[in-house]
């Protein structure tokens, strides 16, 4: 019983975590001063939104925004995107990318540790069609660290 009550806590945790991303998204706006920058669209629900980035000479990402409209997870798993990508290189935030991913299309088993507060966006799997609002701020971000010229889809 005890095991049960602390996994439904720790969903209400989630829960609240993703609450408060969607309502006070961090580092959200236009960034004047971006190397990079991708669109993203999901053309079935019309979330779109634009990541930039400020990659520095040596490659670190040192700063990440976004701006756009779009639904509660896709608003918070961008906001959580830009924590969770700040300081990484280029290399490491496209292995967050995948691995990020992955754990939400369920091809990979998720490892809620290696995730931190990402974990928190695991609750899409149970939503096929929320999978999408929850990537798409990622394929943004894969976009934009690969320079592409069109915007990311989730489709």
């Amino acid at each position: 019983m005890a095991a049960q009550a602390s996994t439904e806590e720790l969903l209400d945790l989630y829960r609240e975590l993703i609450i408060d991303h969607a309502k006070s998204p961090r580092h959200y706006g236009k960034m004047d001063s971006a190397t990079h920058q991708a669109a993203g669209v999901n053309p079935l629900c019309g979330d779109k939104l634009e990541v930039y980035l400020h990659i520095n000479p040596d490659g670190r990402i040192d700063e990440v925004s976004f701006e756009g409209s779009g639904c509660a997870i896709s608003v918070a798993s961008a906001s959580l995107l830009t924590e969770s990508v700040t300081g990484l290189n280029e290399n490491e935030a496209t292995a967050r990318f995948e691995y990020v991913v992955d754990a939400l299309t369920g091809s990979r088993p998720p490892a809620y540790a290696d995730l931190g507060k990402l974990a928190a966006l695991l609750g899409v799997r149970e939503f096929p069609s929320r999978v999408k609002c929850a990537t798409l701020s990622w394929h943004a971000l894969n976009a934009a660290i690969n320079g592409a010229s069109e915007p990311a889809t989730t489709e």
